[in-house]
């Protein structure tokens, strides 16, 4: 359904994107931020599953500034390549890989002509909550078990959009003390909590858990056609 198309950021470095097409008009455009497996199988699925329910639908590599085509899997050396991968990506200067964000949305808003909402799950969930807080061109933002956004200095941005975040309550990388206290300290955005494990959205993975995945890709469907509308 989709294709890898080039983007240019703010500082002129070029990095591909997976774009998946609506059939028809977009009725709004999705920007995916990928896990630290890089926009594999599953997050190119997630991108034409958007682009199925009528959405514009970009999945950039936030890893391209390190390391150009990451495909990853789930094992556990895959887990450390792409955690390796992640904190390589984080200790870029900044902006770093937000600026690379910041041209998928505007790319997302210049194609499709609508507003933009971005989804992202585990690392792709931080950086959803990051660029929500601190983007342009963003009307809505559902982050998945973002790692780190609960945590003291990320859980005190303050958004520029709507936020929906999902967490499950057997993630043991997001405590759910730190869920609950990212509920207090954050009134405006919507928490929900799943019986579920991390990565409970990712149908590759061993954590996955269809009903939850089912019910928050439900809610953040409704939660887009609210604000992309």
């Amino acid at each position: 359904m989709g294709s890898f198309v080039e983007l240019k950021a703010a500082d002129g470095f070029s990095f591909p994107a997976y774009v998946a097409q609506p059939q028809g008009a977009p009725k709004g455009a999705v920007v995916v931020l990928q896990e630290i497996f890089g926009v594999n199988s599953h997050i190119r699925s997630v991108a034409d599953g958007y682009a199925a329910a009528g959405y514009l639908a970009v999945a950039p590599s936030t890893f391209h500034r390190v390391q150009q085509g990451v495909e990853l899997g789930y094992t556990e050396d895959d887990m450390k390549a792409g955690f390796g991968l992640k904190m390589a990506v984080e200790a870029l200067p900044a902006p770093g890989v937000m600026q690379d964000i910041q041209a998928a949305v505007d790319h997302a808003a210049a194609v499709s002509g609508k507003k933009v909402g971005i989804v992202g799950y585990c690392w792709g969930g931080l950086l959803t909550w990051r660029a929500a807080c601190g983007l342009s061109g963003i009307s809505a933002a559902a982050p998945y078990y973002g790692g780190g956004m609960t945590a003291e200095g990320d859980a005190g941005r303050k958004p520029l959009c709507p936020v929906m975040a999902h967490f499950g309550d057997q993630d043991h990388w997001i405590p759910l003390y730190t869920v609950e206290a990212f509920r207090a300290a954050q009134p405006g955005v919507t928490v929900h909590v799943y019986g579920a494990n991390h990565g409970f959205n990712c149908d590759q993975r061993g954590s996955y858990h269809q009903p939850s995945a089912e019910l928050a890709r439900e809610r953040t469907l409704a939660f887009f056609a609210q604000h992309l509308g």
